[in-house]
């Protein structure tokens, strides 16, 4: 039940953000999504023994995530700059060790983990409403179905070590969904494009989105914890509920952008 509540509460504000609202307001969601993200993902580095300047970091998040989905993109700048600085606080420390290279790339590593594929997300609500909703959706539908999909015909773990509840069968189950899903919204959505390469792209998003479900199950598992955090009562945390889309939706912007006619 509190699960159903959040969501009740959660989705009326993401959609109507998108679908009322101007871009920006997409953009600044997107942020706060980032920001919330990154704190959770501190947290879980933390539980590894990984020191992050978090102001740092969490600063080159935000503005990743400006830069992407404010094309033309000064998203080299905001890399290099947060590499120099990074790197100068580990100098500043003067402490070597085999943590150093560790605690740099862990510091760096949430702009193109969180900052990247949430400014792409936010770049798509450029290109229209509709194509942002119907990446909602498709992570919707294909989440959805690999829980029943797995909960009726489960028989083959996906990956044990990793996620234990996922199954062989749930994966396939939606592949096939998302990818009929995406494929048929994306028929009214993106008229010119061609059924085979909609149906290309529409697979490889729903697939990449289930690696990211994954990657993130790794994070939490290294750190030994169950949800990236208690923020949504019912789901866990931001990067509990947005882990598909970071890898679904920079490969959905790369086709917005450069694929369609």
């Amino acid at each position: 039940m509190t699960r159903v509540l959040s969501a009740v509460v959660l989705i009326p504000i993401v959609v109507g953000t998108v679908w009322f609202l101007p871009p920006l307001a997409t953009l600044i969601l997107a942020e706060i999504a980032a920001v919330l993200a990154f704190i959770e993902y501190a947290d879980q580095a933390a539980a590894l023994g990984t020191r992050i300047p978090r102001a740092v970091s969490a600063a080159a998040v935000v503005a990743a995530c400006a830069a992407v989905a404010a094309w033309p993109t000064p998203l080299d700048l905001v890399a290099i700059t947060a590499l120099i600085v990074v790197g100068s606080l580990a100098v500043a420390a003067g402490s070597p060790g085999p943590a150093v290279l560790r605690d740099a790339a862990s510091a760096l590593f949430p702009l193109l983990y969180i900052g990247v594929p949430l400014g792409a997300l936010a770049a798509v609500r450029s290109f229209g409403r509709e194509a942002l909703l119907l990446l909602m959706a498709t992570i919707v539908i294909s989440d959805s179905a690999q829980y029943y999909s797995g909960r009726a015909f489960g028989r083959r773990l996906l990956a044990p070590a990793i996620s234990p509840k996922k199954t062989v069968e749930g994966a396939i189950g939606g592949l096939i969904l998302g990818t009929l899903a995406m494929t048929a919204g994306g028929t009214r959505v993106f008229p010119g494009v061609s059924l085979p390469l909609l149906m290309l792209v529409s697979a490889a998003v729903v697939a990449i989105g289930m690696v990211g479900d994954l990657f993130e199950s790794l994070l939490k598992r290294s750190a030994g914890v169950k949800d990236s955090s208690s923020l949504i009562p019912g789901h866990g945390g931001v990067l509990d509920r947005i882990d598909s889309w970071l890898f679904a939706g920079p490969v959905f912007y790369v086709f917005t952008r450069y694929l369609q006619p």
